[in-house]
Formats: structure tokens, C-alpha cells, sequence
């Protein structure tokens, strides 16, 4: 960072890509750094790198030890690649057929323990 004559902090940014989905952002040099110093030396979006941090503590709640964050980053970039050749649209999509299946799994259940609301549309059920 940089001081300009009227001593105002004067934020330098650049682009990085993650190197998992291939999202790309600006973001200052010190975010950059630090996101990598997390990630085994890749910069994750807040997205993937969610998905990371989550792989590490599945390992780690199961005992896997192992290379922890950097094997998870790793397993997450491999997931992230084989999706890669198909467009973003279809990522979408695709992303979003899985929650609603995973969400419909899920509603029954729910609706058995007499969780549900009245009122609430049994066709998306987003209750929380």
C-alpha cells in the first residue's frame, strides 16, 4: 500500500484466478498472500475455498491425518477440473439439480417429525 500527497491509503489491487472453478477477482496483493498462505500456495475463491476447509475437517474429524489442508485442496481441484469442460451455464444448473434433489431428500423426513410450517409451499420447502 501507498500514501498519496493528501496521506490517503491508496489500495493497490490485482487479478487472481482461482485455481479451482477459474473464477477471477480483484483483490489487494495482502488478501491474495494470505488466502495462499491458507491454501497450500493456491488462491481459492470464497466459494472453493469454503469447500476446502470443509474437505480438511471431514479428514480430520475421521482421523485421515494425512497432508490435511493441502491433500483437501488438492481432492477439491481435481473435483473442480472434471466440471471445468462443460459451460458455466450448465455448472449452474447442474449445481442447482443437486441441492433441490438433496433438499427434497431431505423435506420428507422433516415433514414426518412434524417440523413443517402451515402455509409454507411443499413444492420448494426452504424452510429454515
Amino acid at each position: 500500500m501507498e500514501l498519496n500527497r493528501a496521506d490517503h491509503l491508496i489500495m493497490v489491487v490485482e487479478g487472481a484466478e482461482c485455481e479451482c472453478c477459474g473464477l477471477a477477482e480483484d483483490c489487494t496483493a495482502e488478501y491474495v498472500g494470505g488466502v495462499k498462505a491458507e491454501f497450500a500456495g493456491k488462491w481459492l475463491c470464497g466459494l472453493c475455498a469454503e469447500a476446502a476447509r470443509d474437505e480438511a475437517a471431514k479428514k480430520k474429524k475421521k482421523g485421515g491425518g494425512g497432508g490435511g489442508m493441502e491433500e483437501a485442496v488438492a481432492a477439491h481441484v481435481s473435483f473442480c477440473r472434471s466440471l471445468r469442460s462443460s459451460p458455466p451455464a450448465v455448472r449452474v444448473a447442474d449445481g442447482m439439480r443437486q441441492m433441490l434433489r438433496r433438499r427434497s431428500v431431505e423435506l420428507p423426513a422433516k415433514r414426518s417429525e412434524g417440523k413443517s410450517e402451515e402455509g409454507s409451499s411443499p413444492a420448494v420447502g426452504f424452510e429454515e
